[in-house]
């Protein structure tokens, strides 16, 4: 995140809002045509058509921040550390890149992107600077959910015909949350109370179905991280089934908490 004094988060206009938002885009594409770069020079057309697809999804999201900015200029934006991480991926040896690890390090990055709009909306100085803050989480929210499903799609390639799985069941799966972050006191309490309260909300009015939960791996509950990553891609692929608007909103909601918490949990 971009160090700005005291207040980090903090955007004076539109125009510093929207050339923060492409900055990070245009962070995002150059470092996966690297990487693309790097491993087609590699021999690894496969991870290159990977990091490809990254290319041509962050540069979607480019056209649609200039589509925003308009007539107006971007200003020059001073980013006093990388957004874009590509967590070892440019030095690491080939071999060890799979994609699943190439859309892990994608699905990071855009949920570092959402919670720095979403500090960004609560330190807003102007309802419309606040509006425009959050409708840039909401798209990178969106980023997410895609990049998840590919995500997912590239694990089950890895671990096609594994054993060891269970039906789960959401608010047994937020309580068991409740417990493994009640194992930090009081650093997490907060969090752990949120869990508690959607597990309450969950059993009370409970919501449509996700295949995710007919095979949920044995090794899911006993990790604080993989299950908040589980929740989140439950609560992403919900959202996308719910017909009724207050239905998907409510289930895009547990999935911000659920970043949020993810967020602290990579942290400890």
């Amino acid at each position: 995140m971009p160090e700005r004094g005291s207040e980090p988060w903090v955007m004076a206009s539109m125009s510093e809002l929207l050339s923060f938002a492409r900055a990070m885009e245009q962070e995002a594409v150059d470092g996966y045509v690297a990487l693309a770069a790097r491993m087609r020079a590699e021999s690894r057309p496969d991870l290159a058509a990977v990091f490809e697809r990254l290319v041509a999804e962050e540069r979607g999201h480019l056209g649609k921040v200039d589509e925003w900015l308009g007539d107006r200029a971007a200003e020059p934006v001073n980013l006093a550390e990388p957004l874009f991480d590509d967590e070892g991926a440019g030095v690491v040896a080939p071999e060890l890149l799979t994609s699943y690890r190439a859309f892990s390090m994608a699905v990071r990055n855009e949920e570092r992107a959402f919670v720095f709009w979403t500090y960004a909306a609560a330190h807003a100085p102007s309802d419309e600077i606040r509006q425009a803050a959050e409708r840039l989480a909401r798209e990178e929210l969106g980023h997410v959910a895609t990049l998840r499903r590919e995500r997912r799609r590239a694990f089950h390639e890895l671990r096609r015909g594994e054993s060891g799985s269970v039906r789960g069941d959401l608010p047994a799966l937020e309580r068991r949350l409740s417990d493994l972050l009640g194992e930090h006191s009081g650093r997490l309490a907060g969090l752990a109370n949120e869990a508690l309260e959607r597990a309450a909300a969950l059993s009370e009015d409970p919501p449509g179905v996700t295949p995710l939960l007919d095979h949920v791996s044995e090794n899911v509950p006993g990790r604080l991280v993989p299950l908040c990553e589980f929740l989140l891609d439950c609560y992403l692929d919900l959202a996308e089934r719910e017909s009724a608007e207050s239905a998907r909103a409510r289930m895009q909601t547990f999935a911000s908490d659920m970043i949020r918490c993810l967020y602290a949990a990579r942290e400890l």
